[in-house]
């Protein structure tokens, strides 16, 4: 299994023909937090993901692989919440709500956009927003602090603990000792209590992670 852990940053300082060349990644909002990720490249191989935490991906970025290939993201179309507004007043409400809530949203002209939710939805019908459902891809406004966080303690950190021991004994060896403190605590503590409660609370929401495993790896000697 390859390893795709770099990000060319500009993409613009490579040829246009190799990055329209390169096998894409299309991976959803969710997916692009991750800094672990078991993944499948459009080509379908499979592939693993391990990118710095605090990483978030977006549509168009190049990666490199552990062979030196390139691989481009794609932003994969999901289901959202379109939100516009009679005036500036209303949408600028529903913005307030939605920040108060700690929530992603893709901020356009005259219009946001989340990730579908139904108590979101009903929330800003009652602020008087126009809400309409739709399936597009989700490009979030970056947090002005670096971002939220997700602690690593949901259904998803032991998958991506074992991805991170796997790639390291693969790549390590059982003789090198390398110490990952994964806590990157730019803090701002967004805590989540997940999208699917049914209750319009004001931390509901999950950020993209910072992946807060803590991967001291178990293969070192003794």
């Amino acid at each position: 299994m390859r390893t795709i852990d770099k990000r060319i940053s500009p993409p613009a300082k490579l040829a246009a023909s190799l990055v329209a060349r390169a096998p894409t990644l299309t991976l959803a909002y969710d997916a692009r937090c991750k800094s672990r990720l078991a993944a499948t490249l459009d080509t379908g191989e499979e592939v693993a993901l391990v990118m710095p935490r605090g990483t978030v991906l977006a549509d168009g970025d190049v990666l490199v692989a552990d062979d030196g290939a390139l691989v481009r993201i794609v932003a994969a179309a999901e289901a959202v919440l379109v939100v516009r507004a009679p005036d500036t007043l209303t949408l600028t409400r529903a913005a307030y709500h939605l920040g108060n809530r700690h929530t992603p949203v893709e901020i356009g002209a005259g219009y946001l956009k989340l990730e579908a939710d139904p108590v979101l939805e009903a929330m800003l019908t009652r602020v008087g927003a126009q809400v309409e459902r739709a399936t597009a891809p989700f490009h979030p406004e970056a947090g002005a602090y670096g971002g939220g966080h997700r602690h690593g303690h949901d259904a998803t950190f032991a998958e991506d603990y074992a991805l991170a021991q796997q790639v390291f004994a693969q790549r390590h060896g059982h003789g090198e000792h390398e110490h990952e403190d994964g806590h990157g605590h730019g803090h701002g503590h967004a805590h989540a209590h997940g999208h699917h409660h049914g209750h319009d609370h004001d931390h509901g929401h999950d950020h993209c992670d910072h992946d807060h495993d803590h991967p001291h790896h178990s293969n070192h000697k003794h």
